[in-house]
Order: C-alpha cells, then sequence, then structure tokens
C-alpha cells in the first residue's frame, strides 16, 4: 500500500474559536488534540500557540514550551512542526500607514526563529514570500527570508517551504540554489488562501511542475477544499494536510475535531489504496532528527 505523510493542523491564529469551541486554545489543549490526531493516524501535528487568555496568537516561548513537552512527554509518537511564520501581520491604515493599524504584528527573522531555535522540533514552516491575505498582508522579505532560512538550518531542523503563491516556489527555489536548504527540500502548496494561488488541480499540477525532481511536496485547501486538495495531492504523488487549522468543519455547519478530520483523511486515503506513514517511516524517508537531536 502506498503512504503518504499526513499532517495536522491543530489550531492555526485565526478567530475561530467562536465558531467551533473544539479549536483547542491553551497549551494542554493543543498538546492533547495533536496526540489525539496522532492517535488516528496524523504523522506530523503542526503547531501554532495561543494566549490562553484571549484566545489569539502567541509568540511566547513557554506556551510552545509546554505544548512541545506534553507531546513528547507522552506514550504517542507524532513528529512535531512548529510555525515559524508569526509576525508577519501588516494591517493597512490610512491614518497611519507606515506603521500600519491595529493588530499589526511584526516580528524580525530572530524572533520568528526563537521558538524553534530553542525547542528544535523535526520540522518547521517557512513562509517563503510576502502575500495579500484577505485585507491583510503578510510579510516575509527576502532578505529576512534567507536570514531566517540561515536560522533554521543552523538549528538542524528541517524547513517545510510553505508556497502560498507561484512566486513563492520560485524564491523557495532560489533558497535551495544557494544552499540554504539541506537535503532534500520539502515543499507545501498552500491553496485557496484569498488572494493566494487558487484550490483547484491545475494549480497544484503548475505548482508540482515548478520544484526540483528531488523535492517532495504536500497540499492543503482550506474550507470546504480541504478534503477534496487532499485527495488530489495523494493521487499526484504528494503528501496532505487537514486539521482546524485550515478547515472547522466536519461537513456543512457541523463542527469538527481536529482528530475527525485526520480520520475522514485516513478513510479517504484507505478509499484510494493508501495510508499514513508513521513517524518513524517519515523521519527516515526525509531523514528527520528526532526532537531535533542527531
Amino acid at each position: 500500500m502506498n503512504k503518504v505523510l499526513l499532517t495536522a493542523a491543530v489550531t492555526g491564529a485565526g478567530d475561530t474559536l467562536k465558531k467551533n469551541p473544539n479549536v483547542p486554545v491553551t497549551p494542554k489543549e493543543i498538546a492533547d488534540s495533536a496526540i489525539e490526531s496522532a492517535k488516528a493516524g496524523a504523522t506530523v501535528a503542526h503547531v501554532h500557540a495561543r494566549d490562553p487568555e484571549t484566545g489569539g496568537i502567541s509568540h511566547n516561548v513557554d506556551h510552545y514550551r509546554e505544548i512541545v513537552d506534553r507531546i513528547r512527554e507522552s506514550e504517542t509518537d507524532v513528529i512535531i512542526n512548529i510555525t515559524a511564520g508569526g509576525g508577519g501581520d501588516f494591517i493597512p491604515s490610512l491614518d497611519t500607514p507606515a506603521a500600519g493599524g491595529n493588530g499589526t504584528d511584526i516580528q524580525s527573522p530572530a524572533e520568528r526563529h526563537k521558538p524553534v531555535g530553542e525547542l528544535l522540533p523535526e520540522m518547521c514552516t517557512l513562509d517563503c514570500g510576502s502575500t495579500n491575505f484577505g485585507n491583510m498582508i503578510y510579510m516575509s522579505p527576502t532578505d529576512w527570508l534567507r536570514d531566517q532560512a540561515k536560522l533554521i538550518q543552523d538549528s538542524g531542523v528541517k524547513p517545510e517551504l510553505e508556497c502560498f503563491d507561484t512566486g513563492h516556489i520560485r524564491f523557495a527555489n532560489q533558497l535551495v540554489k544557494e544552499g540554504l536548504v539541506d537535503g532534500d527540500p520539502m515543499y507545501q502548496f498552500c491553496l485557496g488562501i484569498p488572494w493566494g494561488a487558487e484550490a483547484d488541480a491545475e494549480t497544484m499540477q503548475y505548482m508540482k511542475g515548478r520544484i526540483p525532481e528531488h523535492a517532495s511536496w504536500s497540499a492543503f485547501g482550506i474550507g470546504r477544499m480541504q478534503m477534496p486538495m487532499a485527495s488530489q495531492a495523494a493521487m499526484l504523488g504528494g503528501n496532505i494536510r487537514v486539521g482546524l487549522e485550515d478547515n472547522i468543519y466536519l461537513s456543512k455547519g457541523v463542527p469538527a475535531t481536529n482528530e475527525q478530520l485526520v480520520d475522514k483523511a485516513v478513510t479517504m486515503l484507505n478509499g484510494i489504496d493508501m495510508e499514513p506513514m508513521t513517524p518513524a517511516e517519515a523521519r527516515d524517508l526525509y531523514n528527520l532528527r528526532k526532537g531535533g537531536r542527531s
């Protein structure tokens, strides 16, 4: 049976709790959800931290540390993938165009890297460019990305090169060309986010055709396109991602849990004669260092 790496993106930073009370917020809830997702079949848990008081984004390393420690101390194995894309939110404002409006949250490359550098997960994300994100601008300038890629490289953590549009693939390829990514690169196609790459088969095929031959790739769609894009990616030879960061419903109007979405993805894979890799299989295939250690 063919195998794919299945990532559960368990929470994200969006204002989703009001729509789905199952979205994990506290470090314990996030860790527990990652563990339950792994039990349901997830190979990787993609982790954001949230402020336990507000439910909003948190850059607090202690919040990340509690999440990671709880996962590592559990009896359930799962690859940990920490986001390194926080602190890139620029809210346009005509009143303060240079500084941005209320909610603007910009961190330096070193600040974005801090949870990764201190906690040394097996993987982390690297968002490979700026993009219009709804009415917000996600800012990740190229020189900053080079600095961040070098920090990740020096830490020994495997970067997952997040590409929200086709130009991001061009720059991710440039990072590889410049020697800032060790080993075979891993790409993630982030599809359907306004106003980035479209969530459809044609876009996925195009992006797949623009990465190096020795690279691996994964793709996800948001909202109702989560499962269609997961199915499409698996059939095209890619890895897949599901979870409450990208989609909060199991079916129309029915709030999901992460483990339900993982279970649904596993059922989909079984239907096309595939199954998720185990964390051990993925570490071996992608040369990941467990817990950041050699």
